[in-house]
């Protein structure tokens, strides 16, 4: 299945600090993909942190993926920077998505997430140059997009343009901070019986006492 995946800096520091340090990172998306191959969908580095969205061939392949594209860069931020210690928070976080609109929902809010953050001046997505729908410098190296098993309309840069509701922004904040699947209820209650999330759909707080 698909899955959104989320990490950010430790302390959320910034992490990338200029252009070489983001067309470096979509470099080894790239060539994480040659030793682990894996289907990217969208993906956008922000300064202190990413989303992507990945669609692994079988099982362990997102967790392979992810340790050689990480570990690489740690390695190559330590030696540029003339660092040590974590550059991340920690272990990523990745979150399934049912194959339907909800992956479009979930792609549009990656690529809108420059027009949302308000570090960054930017009114329109294809302004910022490092997310998989931005103008990106031609002797920047970008990694290859796949079609993914949801077409895009034929209007798709308009539609990540428009500001999604906040019906669907309160869903995705909720599936991000609760390590929610993010899908129809049924598909939701399915994918976390058969992965065993159940706990991310239970409400908040502790349930309450009978009396």
């Amino acid at each position: 299945m698909c899955y959104h995946v989320i990490n950010r800096g430790n302390g959320r520091v910034e992490v990338f600090r200029k252009g070489p340090d983001y067309a470096a990172f979509l470099k080894l998306l790239g060539d994480a993909s040659e030793r682990v191959p894996m289907r990217l969908l969208a993906y956008c580095l922000l300064p202190n942190h990413f989303h992507l969205v990945v669609w692994p061939h079988g099982d362990g392949d997102l967790g392979r993926w992810m340790q050689w594209l990480l570990t690489s860069h740690v390695r190559r931020y330590h030696r540029h920077y003339e660092s040590s210690g974590h550059v991340w928070q920690g272990r990523f976080k990745a979150f399934p998505i049912e194959d339907d609109d909800h992956l479009l929902t979930v792609m549009r809010y990656v690529e809108r997430n420059p027009v949302r953050a308000k570090a960054i001046p930017v009114r329109k997505a294809e302004c910022w140059p490092w997310s998989s729908i931005g103008r990106t410098p031609t002797n920047v190296e970008r990694p290859a997009l796949d079609p993914g098993p949801v077409a895009r309309p034929k209007d798709w840069l308009d539609w990540v343009n428009e500001p999604q509701t906040e019906v669907e922004l309160e869903a995705l904040r909720e599936s991000i901070s609760r390590d929610r699947p993010f899908g129809s209820e049924s598909w939701q209650r399915r994918t976390a019986k058969d992965l065993g999330l159940e706990a991310s759909l239970r409400p908040r707080g502790r349930p309450r006492k009978r009396t």
